[in-house]
């Protein structure tokens, strides 16, 4: 399969590789990691979340998986609404995990959620062990986009469903020179101010411009091993969702 632009794209200027830099940059930014999302977003990524949760009703999962889960937000709302009979969240960043134990913990979860230490592009589950696999937010971070893909098809069993929400650019000329400015000017100023990393929101909006959009990310996943594939997006084209039948 082809490489990816997004693959090289790396949060510092260092010999280290994607994975290692990655994880470095979420084990900095946690602690501050929720509030800059809702602050990033303006408070639009709950409800991104909730129709990516909300899609999987009908398949009614009882084992799901939450890859890149950070702080565990996905993977707390989608036992929330669904009701499965067990989440797991796998993120190389213990960082973020320590913030989601936490939250997990706080809500009496922790029997029902657990986080873990993983990798995305080598999971360490057997075939078919989920019913349902999710992430938020987490596939431009992959060091290989198909590699990631793959595997979460891989542990998916004949039938099962991929939920992917991921951070886009809007199509729409007007939307886009918004967008841009928000990003690369905006943004930059929140995370002086409650970041202390803050060529992580350098990172963010690189990420997302070399990340696979549209069209191009669904015949990805269907060479990942994805045979129905479904795109949406959300508010004027800034979040895009994958929907991706097994």
């Amino acid at each position: 399969m082809a490489d990816y632009k997004c693959e090289n794209v790396k949060p510092y200027d260092e010999s280290k590789g994607k994975k290692e830099q990655v994880e470095q940059m979420f084990d900095a930014i946690a602690d501050n990691y929720d509030p800059m999302n809702r602050l990033m977003s303006l408070g639009n990524d709950k409800a991104w979340r909730r129709e990516a949760i909300d899609s999987l009703k009908g398949v009614a999962p009882k084992r799901i998986l939450d890859v890149a889960t950070g702080t565990g937000d996905l993977a707390i709302m989608a036992n929330e609404r669904l009701r499965p009979d067990s989440v797991v969240g796998i993120d190389i960043s213990e960082g973020m995990l320590n913030v989601g134990r936490k939250k997990i913990a706080d809500m009496g979860l922790d029997g029902v959620i657990e986080l873990r230490v993983g990798d995305s592009t080598a999971l360490e589950f057997a075939d078919g062990s989920f019913d349902a696999v999710t992430v938020a937010f987490g596939v431009r971070n992959f060091e290989s986009l198909a590699k990631g893909l793959s595997e979460m098809c891989r542990v998916l069993r004949p039938g099962g469903v991929a939920a992917i929400l991921e951070l886009s650019e809007p199509s729409n000329w007007f939307f886009k020179l918004g967008y841009k400015f928000y990003t690369k000017v905006v943004i930059p100023v929140f995370a002086k101010l409650l970041s202390k990393d803050t060529q992580a929101y350098v990172y963010l909006p690189q990420s997302i411009e070399a990340f696979p959009q549209g069209e191009e990310m669904k015949a990805l996943l269907k060479d990942c091993g994805f045979s129905d594939v479904k795109v949406r997006t959300f508010t004027f084209g800034t979040c895009s969702f994958y929907y991706a039948k097994k």
